[in-house]
Protein backbone atom coordinates (compact mmCIF):
# COMPACT_ATOMS: atom_id res chain seq x y z
CA UNK A 1 0.00 0.00 0.00
CA UNK A 2 1.43 3.36 -0.96
CA UNK A 3 1.41 6.45 1.25
CA UNK A 4 -1.41 8.10 -0.70
CA UNK A 5 -3.67 5.14 0.13
CA UNK A 6 -2.49 5.12 3.75
CA UNK A 7 -3.21 8.85 4.02
CA UNK A 8 -6.75 8.57 2.66
CA UNK A 9 -7.58 5.46 4.74
CA UNK A 10 -6.53 7.27 7.92
CA UNK A 11 -8.10 10.54 6.75
CA UNK A 12 -11.45 8.81 6.26
CA UNK A 13 -11.22 7.29 9.76
CA UNK A 14 -10.39 10.73 11.16
CA UNK A 15 -13.46 12.25 9.48
CA UNK A 16 -15.77 9.44 10.61
CA UNK A 17 -14.53 9.74 14.20
CA UNK A 18 -15.53 13.41 14.30
CA UNK A 19 -11.93 14.62 14.65
CA UNK A 20 -11.96 16.62 11.41
CA UNK A 21 -13.30 20.17 11.04
CA UNK A 22 -14.02 20.81 7.34
CA UNK A 23 -13.90 24.35 5.95
CA UNK A 24 -12.09 27.58 6.77
CA UNK A 25 -14.57 29.01 9.31
CA UNK A 26 -14.95 25.78 11.27
CA UNK A 27 -11.19 25.26 11.23
CA UNK A 28 -10.69 28.80 12.52
CA UNK A 29 -13.06 28.08 15.42
CA UNK A 30 -11.08 24.91 16.21
CA UNK A 31 -7.79 26.83 16.23
CA UNK A 32 -9.07 29.71 18.38
CA UNK A 33 -10.81 27.24 20.69
CA UNK A 34 -7.59 25.30 21.23
CA UNK A 35 -8.98 22.07 19.77
CA UNK A 36 -6.92 21.86 16.55
CA UNK A 37 -3.77 19.74 16.54
CA UNK A 38 -2.95 20.86 12.99
CA UNK A 39 -4.57 22.53 9.99
CA UNK A 40 -4.29 21.04 6.50
CA UNK A 41 -4.74 22.84 3.19
CA UNK A 42 -5.05 21.27 -0.25
CA UNK A 43 -2.68 22.01 -3.09
CA UNK A 44 -5.32 23.96 -5.02
CA UNK A 45 -6.53 26.48 -2.42
CA UNK A 46 -6.34 30.09 -3.48
CA UNK A 47 -3.26 32.12 -2.49
CA UNK A 48 -5.49 34.36 -0.37
CA UNK A 49 -6.94 31.40 1.55
CA UNK A 50 -3.45 29.96 2.07
CA UNK A 51 -2.22 33.31 3.40
CA UNK A 52 -5.19 33.71 5.78
CA UNK A 53 -4.83 30.10 6.98
CA UNK A 54 -1.09 30.52 7.59
CA UNK A 55 -1.76 33.69 9.59
CA UNK A 56 -4.47 31.94 11.62
CA UNK A 57 -2.17 29.00 12.38
CA UNK A 58 0.75 31.24 13.33
CA UNK A 59 -1.47 33.26 15.66
CA UNK A 60 -2.84 30.08 17.26
CA UNK A 61 0.53 28.25 17.34
CA UNK A 62 -0.88 25.37 15.30
CA UNK A 63 1.15 23.59 12.59
CA UNK A 64 0.06 24.11 8.98
CA UNK A 65 0.37 21.14 6.62
CA UNK A 66 0.22 21.74 2.87
CA UNK A 67 -1.12 18.57 1.30
CA UNK A 68 -0.06 17.20 -2.09
CA UNK A 69 -3.77 16.48 -2.79
CA UNK A 70 -6.57 18.53 -4.35
CA UNK A 71 -10.03 19.46 -3.06
CA UNK A 72 -11.45 16.86 -5.43
CA UNK A 73 -9.23 14.16 -3.87
CA UNK A 74 -10.52 15.17 -0.43
CA UNK A 75 -14.11 15.19 -1.68
CA UNK A 76 -13.75 11.68 -3.10
CA UNK A 77 -12.46 10.50 0.27
CA UNK A 78 -14.94 12.10 2.70
CA UNK A 79 -17.85 13.05 0.46
CA UNK A 80 -17.40 16.81 0.73
CA UNK A 81 -14.89 19.05 -0.99
CA UNK A 82 -12.84 21.13 1.41
CA UNK A 83 -9.65 23.13 0.95
CA UNK A 84 -8.99 23.82 4.64
CA UNK A 85 -9.40 21.25 7.40
CA UNK A 86 -8.46 21.15 11.06
CA UNK A 87 -7.49 17.84 12.64
CA UNK A 88 -8.57 17.87 16.28
CA UNK A 89 -6.73 14.75 17.47
CA UNK A 90 -2.96 14.77 18.01
CA UNK A 91 -2.45 11.11 17.00
CA UNK A 92 -4.35 11.50 13.74
CA UNK A 93 -2.56 14.80 13.05
CA UNK A 94 0.91 13.28 13.53
CA UNK A 95 0.30 10.26 11.26
CA UNK A 96 -1.59 12.24 8.59
CA UNK A 97 1.28 14.73 8.40
CA UNK A 98 3.79 11.88 8.09
CA UNK A 99 1.79 10.13 5.34
CA UNK A 100 1.27 13.40 3.43
CA UNK A 101 5.02 14.09 3.46
CA UNK A 102 5.78 10.53 2.31
CA UNK A 103 3.13 10.77 -0.45
CA UNK A 104 4.72 14.01 -1.66
CA UNK A 105 8.14 12.31 -1.78
CA UNK A 106 6.67 9.31 -3.65
CA UNK A 107 5.21 11.61 -6.30
CA UNK A 108 8.46 13.55 -6.77
CA UNK A 109 10.58 10.45 -7.28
Amino acid sequence: MNYREKFFNLFTMCAKSGSLAKGFDVSKESVTGGKAACVMVTSDVSPKTLKETAFMCEKGSVPLVELPFTMEDIGNSIGRKAGVMAVCDAGFARKLKEYAEQAREENNV
